[in-house]
């Protein structure tokens, strides 16, 4: 007995060494497979006598486990290792073995389900009678509508938000076996055993609803229609019945007209004859035809039966006619149900024999793979055509969700109402754009996916904090995000994936306000509250210079904008505002780790009120040492100018600023609180007020501020507003910096002034009057080509200004919603788009293509294309990416979100769990905190009024006087008639409705009618000439007399015997 232990023990001992040698073996040929995969995705692998395909892996798979692995395993690994290199299977998958299954039962984390249960949604409106089943529920995409079909006879449509639109009891003794929709004709199609209804859903009559068509010589099991869409007056169904045979049927508008029968006047339906009716039919299967579809992908129908031999069918239809082979595929018990995914190009079958067993549409005779896990008959199978994903549906009322590209299962829940006889014939259909599974029994059960209620009642999240700061980098597809609690993140755009993150950027406690990339990517440029400035590399998020605190002692110097100038290995400039609006240059060389102030433009400018243009006297030979802008000297005293009648001074409540540098020039945009904007002109030596408020002119303050350059080869920069962070500038026209730097900087660090010159017009007129003619010459070379600038209000509007100071356009945002005040402003890198952002979170963009090529010409117009709700809060930024199409937007929610930038559409925000799929748009999410979907705005949608309108609209002229500037505004619009067309339909508003006084008559001798009307008093009533009060008594006193004498005549004619009673009558109507 020992001797023979011993021997087991060997035994073992050397099958457990030869277990660990396959194993090893096994893992090698892994490894060989990944490194084959990988170089053939690079394009450096060669084809040799090595080459590992499917073949070669199966055959040294058997080989080293023999008959310890099935097939199904061995190609189910293969699939899932081909199709992901970077999760690749473990070994104990290939012996069928998956971490988390119990008992053959995946039953994964609430994390990792694809069908939520636990938010299952249900449909308790009776479309089902008494001891009734819901035999069939078809989706129709296009019209978004529901239709479903009980047993009973009873026809049921659905909108999109699942209520009710009409319904419909047919009076028929037959039960119903199938339904579908007919897209051309918009008929509801329905099959009993004997009989095809046709229901006009859409007909308010109580009867003549519709058609049946009868007698049908089998019984009617299946229909489906062939989606062709060659005739919309005409469509084509199938049906199989209980012999095995498949009908074609095409039914067009004439049909319902030429071909009824006589019928009595209380029938629900007309009758249609069917053997006046073409109908083609072919036996196609030995047995009940169990289910029939039409898959327009492949131009193919498909039928299926218990029948063994011809267990599927999958051919043309026009092999029901010209009776040619068709293409059969035989599995043991036959097949219950069937189901094609489009984008693995599988079909998928399944029926009594608990295997589900996926086909190549062209080959027959073999599948390609197969799924267990069933251990009851297989009723019914969908499709998830987004996530690849099969839902197969047991009669033990056992759903299961399977992977078609790894074979994997993925989840398994169970139903726990109806019957076993219904669960014979359990309808099923996957909802592919909202993400939604339909089920049907006495109920509709309604399955969420689980990804789809992440992104709907989950809030998305960047940051905890508002943010600040959103940036993209164009060279490297990157995006910048920073909050409030100065957290710097970075993603890729198309991934959402995040590649690093700085905490504390500037400092304990210190936020980060603003940020801004150079136009190649390489170098980012930061502002604090603290007024400290850093330079930082990108790529790596290390630090190159800073702008130390000690040269900044309060809290005046907080940090609001900041604009790259320059970027290179010997210098970096960057231009920055500040919080009590002062302009500067800071900028660093590479001889020093510092960065210091150069440069600083005035804060506070005196204007004319009549002309508010000052000229202003330039030192170019400043240039020398701060490379960007001339300086300016101001020698007038500002202070004594404040109680002066004909002046103003400029406010200091900056809030927005951009950057226009071209060569030969360049142009600073500043946008005030209280609606200033001044336009520092260096190529003209001039500084203008582009708008003046007045007191009337409330909520004009400017949010936001854009240079428009329609010339895509004009070099220009735009300020960290604008969403396009990548600053183009024009290096030819920066010289390089010869100056002494530091010497500079102590000279800025003792003063901290400008080294300006302002000159007043009148000034400017006595002392050089070559002023007024360069600007002349210069606006004429600079006609056609000249820049726009736009400014965003905070009254909801879009002004468009010439660089000459006329107000070009201004623009209100089309959306059904109040919108609120514009926060930011936006384009792409060919100034054909505009996009806006508001504080109550819309998005709109605006197509300017044709206005910017030609702005005089009224005939082109800015035309607002879209509009969306991306946030519940404030928008703080945004930006287009042209290249992939997309729209980036930050708001103060803590999130960025990305959205399609054609539709609207929501692809998710950057921090999800999931990655972006860019290129799927099939299925319609939104945020949890938003709920309209984007609006496509149609020119004539603007001039139709859906909504009732209850009074007529009127001038408010108290309104339209606080809209209209003062005359000088006028004046300089240079579009006065557009400007004040524009200004008086915004003053239009309801009629109020005020009583206009009246008084009572003294007497009501005019009558019970007249006397109670009231009458109104005018301001200046018309003249009219009236007879005399004698002539008017006399009218009177003859027509009481002639009603007197009639009455007495009347009563004398109908008195047998007039008595003197009769004449005091008549006495007393003459009184």
């Amino acid at each position: 007995m020992s001797g023979k232990k011993g021997d087991k023990e060997g035994c073992s001992a050397l099958e457990l060494i030869d277990f660990k040698n396959a194993l090893e073996q096994f893992q090698n040929l892994v490894e060989k497979m990944i490194i084959q995969k990988t170089e053939e995705s690079s394009g450096l692998y060669t084809k040799d006598d090595d080459e590992i395909d499917y073949e070669k892996f199966y055959t040294t798979t058997r080989t080293l486990f023999g008959s310890a692995v099935k097939d199904q395993d061995i190609q189910a690994f293969f699939r899932k290792l081909m199709s992901n290199l970077d999760e690749r299977p473990e070994w104990l998958e290939i012996f069928g073995c998956f971490r988390g299954e119990n008992d053959g039962m995946f039953s994964p984390s609430k994390e990792s389900m694809v069908l939520l249960v636990s938010e299952k949604q249900q449909i308790t409106h009776s479309v089902v009678k008494r001891k009734d089943v819901i035999k069939g529920i078809v989706k129709v995409p296009l019209l978004h509508l529901t239709v479903t079909a009980s047993q009973r006879g009873v026809l049921t449509v659905f909108s999109k938000q699942r209520k009710v639109l009409t319904t419909i009891n047919i009076e028929d003794t037959a039960w119903i076996t199938g339904c579908d929709f007919l897209p051309n004709l918009k008929y509801v199609v329905a099959v009993t055993e004997s009989t095809i209804i046709l229901w006009d859903y859409k007909s308010k009559e109580s009867k003549s609803d519709g058609f049946v068509i009868k007698p049908m010589k089998n019984c009617l099991l299946c229909v489906c229609t062939v989606t062709v869409a060659d005739n919309l007056a005409k469509d084509t169904i199938l049906m199989g019945d209980d012999k095995g045979y498949v009908y074609l049927f095409t039914i067009t508008s004439d049909d319902f007209i030429m071909k009824q029968s006589k019928a009595e006047k209380e029938s629900q339906f007309k009758v249609l004859d069917s053997e006046s009716f073409d109908i083609p039919k072919r036996k196609l299967h030995d047995d009940w035809v169990g289910r029939i579809k039409y898959f327009s992908a492949l131009k193919r129908f498909g039928s299926c039966s218990t029948d063994s031999t011809n267990s599927f069918v999958l051919d043309d239809i026009k092999r029901l006619e010209d009776y040619l082979p068709v293409k059969e595929f035989s599995v043991p018990e036959g097949v219950n149900a069937f189901t094609y995914c489009g984008k693995a190009k599988v079909i998928v079958t399944g029926g009594n024999d608990r295997i589900l067993r996926l086909w190549n549409p062209v080959v027959n005779f073999s599948p390609t793979g197969k799924l267990l896990g069933h251990k009851h008959s297989i009723v019914e199978i969908v499709t998830n055509e987004k996530d690849q994903h099969v839902i197969s549906l047991s009669c033990a009322k056992v759903f299961r969700v399977w992977d078609i590209q790894t074979l994997s299962p993925l989840q398994v829940f169970y139903e726990d109402h109806g019957t076993p006889e219904e669960m014979n014939a359990f309808p099923m259909v996957f909802d592919n754009d909202h993400g939604l599974l339909f089920t049907g029994s006495d109920v509709i059960d309604i399955y969420p996916l689980a990804n789809v209620i992440q992104d709907s009642k989950v809030l998305p999240q960047t940051h905890e904090k508002s943010l600040n700061v959103l940036l993209y980098n164009r060279a490297f597809h990157q995006i910048l995000s920073i909050c409030t609690e100065s957290i710097l993140k970075v993603w890729d755009l198309e991934t959402g994936s995040q590649i690093y993150q700085i905490e504390d950027a500037h400092g304990l406690n210190t936020e980060v306000t603003c940020a801004a990339i150079e136009r190649n990517g390489v170098y980012l440029a930061t502002g604090a509250c603290d007024g400290t400035v850093k330079i930082w590399e990108f790529e790596s998020g290390q630090e190159v210079k800073a702008l130390s605190l000690a040269q900044h002692g309060d809290d005046e110097h907080h940090v609001l904008k900041i604009v790259y100038l320059k970027a290179d290995e010997g210098q970096h400039a960057v231009i920055v505002l500040e919080q009590r609006g002062k302009i500067k240059i800071i900028q660093g060389d590479s001889a020093q780790r510092d960065l210091y102030v150069t440069w600083v433009l005035p804060e506070i400018v005196p204007f004319p009120r009549r002309n508010p243009v000052v000229y202003l006297s330039l030192k170019p030979a400043s240039l020398k040492t701060q490379d960007f802008f001339p300086e300016i000297r101001l020698l007038c005293n500002t202070s004594c100018m404040k109680n002066d009648t004909e002046t103003f001074l400029s406010s200091v409540d900056i809030r927005c600023f951009d950057v226009l540098k071209v060569e030969g020039g360049g142009l600073i945009a500043t946008g005030n609180a209280n609606g200033e904007i001044n336009l520092w002109d260096f190529e003209s030596a001039s500084v203008k007020c582009l708008h003046k408020t007045t007191e009337d002119n409330q909520g004009s303050g400017v949010n936001a501020i854009l240079f428009l350059v329609h010339s895509v080869s004009s070099s220009r920069k735009r300020s960290s507003l604008s969403p396009t962070p990548s600053v183009r500038s024009d290096a030819s026209a920066i010289a390089e910096h010869n100056g002494s730097s530091l010497d500079l900087h102590e000279k800025n660090a003792e003063n901290d002034e400008i080294n300006t010159e302002i000159k007043t017009e009148e000034t400017t007129r006595c002392t050089d009057t070559q002023n007024p003619k360069m600007n002349e010459q210069l606006l004429k070379a600079r006609a056609g080509l000249s820049p726009l600038l736009a400014s965003a209000h905070e009254s909801s509007c879009i002004r468009l200004w010439s660089i000459q100071g006329n107000l070009m356009k201004e623009l209100l945002p089309f959306s059904g919603h109040p919108s609120g005040p514009l926060t930011v402003l936006c384009t792409d890198i060919f100034t054909k788009i505009l996009l806006t952002g508001s504080k109550e979170g819309y998005i709109f963009r605006w197509n300017m293509t044709s206005f910017l090529e030609d702005s005089r010409n009224r005939k082109n117009e800015i035309k607002e294309e879209l509009c969306w709700r991306a946030h519940a809060a404030e928008v703080v930024d945004l930006f287009i990416e042209e290249e992939k199409n997309v729209v980036v937007t930050a708001s103060i929610d803590g999130s960025v979100r990305l959205w399609h930038a054609r539709t609207g559409y929501y692809f998710g925000y950057f921090g999800q769990a999931k990655k972006f799929e860019l290129t799927d748009t099939s299925r319609l999410i939104l945020p949890s905190d938003v709920n309209d979907f984007s609006a496509i705005i149609k020119e004539e949608s603007k001039h139709m009024e859906k909504k009732k309108v209850i009074y007529p609209l009127m001038l408010d002229r108290d309104k339209l006087k606080s809209l209209t500037g003062s005359p000088s505004d006028l004046e300089n619009a240079g579009h006065e008639e557009a400007v004040h067309g524009f200004k008086f339909f915004r003053a239009l508003a309801p009629e109020k409705l005020q009583p206009l006084e009246t008084f009572e008559f003294v007497s009501k001798e005019a009558g019970a009618v007249f006397g109670f009307l009231p009458i109104y008093e005018l301001e200046n009533p018309i003249e009219v000439s009236m007879p005399n009060s004698e002539y008017c008594r006399c009218l009177f006193l003859l027509f009481n007399l002639m009603s007197v004498m009639f009455c007495s005549d009347w009563i004398l004619l109908t008195s047998p015997k007039p008595t003197d009673t009769h004449l005091s009558k008549a006495l007393s109507i003459l009184r």
